[in-house]
């Protein structure tokens, strides 16, 4: 019985509704190889296992900063903290995150034996930021350097890199593909720190939310759903067909959550907002790789 306990600690503390955005870029990068005729599904799969770690990895080291820096304590308001909660010690999360991103180091490695020294200084920035979104000496996060981050990290750096593990090089289409996919995944943030800017401002969390207040963050949210599927149209121009605009399906749906993210006062609404904002990156990338295969 303990075992299942400390499972269900574990898996609470990875935060599994936040691995969409590690997922959904390694599929998106992959459809564009295979309407490419260039996809490898093991070299994917290995993307994917470190694109996971490092998630995990970060999602570890947040509950571990956000701890000892102030910004998670008993006023705080949603999903609960393994640290803050009591559940884990803070050295033995800690250690914790070491583990999952040393292993993701070693997995990345994978890929620099195949494809070359050029992905090390990926793998390890990549890994460092992880760290750095709430530790260190300049946490990104407290700064308001989070939202850039997921952009450049789970968007722009995991859809171009899976894409180049199996290609080779990197097109604009990808490129363009992979900027989509980051601000839908900056877009989880944006709700995170919407509901938390209250005791993120107490702690001196400066986010985005914080510096500009919500209704920034509510144009923030509405313009990156807005540029993200702009994407698959634009697409039409460098030879996809029509298939790549079943992501406007979606349109609908972005609006009405835009809306709900103006519209919310309380804690629970902007966590359930939250999960469907995963929930929409998950859709998004679902189509979008279904429409650049089969619009190929």
């Amino acid at each position: 019985m303990a075992e299942q306990t400390a499972w269900h600690i574990w898996t609470e503390a990875a935060r599994p509704r936040t691995l969409p955005a590690a997922v959904i870029p390694v599929m998106v990068g992959t459809a564009l190889a295979a309407a490419h005729d260039a996809a490898n599904f093991p070299k994917a799969a290995i993307c994917l296992l470190f694109a996971l770690l490092v998630q995990i990895g970060a999602n570890f080291a947040n509950d571990y900063f956000d701890f000892v820096q102030g910004a998670d304590t008993p006023a705080r308001v949603g999903p609960r903290r393994a640290v803050a909660a009591g559940m884990v010690a803070p050295r033995r999360m800690l250690r914790a995150t070491w583990l999952v991103l040393g292993t993701a180091f070693v997995v990345g490695l994978l890929l620099v034996r195949e494809d070359g020294w050029i992905l090390l200084p990926i793998g390890i920035a990549s890994i460092a930021c992880a760290i750095a979104y709430t530790g260190g000496p300049f946490p990104l996060g407290y700064h308001g350097l989070g939202d850039l981050f997921v952009f450049i990290f789970f968007g722009l750096v995991a859809v171009d890199t899976t894409f180049y593990v199996q290609m080779g090089h990197v097109t604009a289409d990808v490129t363009s593909c992979a900027a989509a996919v980051g601000l839908l995944a900056s877009n989880i943030l944006v709700v995170n720190n919407y509901r938390d800017a209250g005791t993120d401002a107490r702690a001196g969390k400066k986010t985005l939310v914080v510096r500009f207040g919500k209704k920034y963050a509510v144009w923030q949210y509405a313009l990156a759903n807005t540029v993200a599927l702009l994407c698959p149209p634009a697409l039409l121009l460098t030879g996809c067909r029509w298939p790549v605009l079943l992501t406007l399906v979606l349109v609908p749906w972005a609006v009405s959550m835009t809306r709900r993210l103006a519209a919310s006062r309380e804690p629970a609404e902007q966590i359930v907002l939250l999960g469907d904002t995963a929930r929409f990156l998950a859709a998004f990338g679902v189509l979008l790789s279904a429409g650049v295969v089969w619009g190929r």
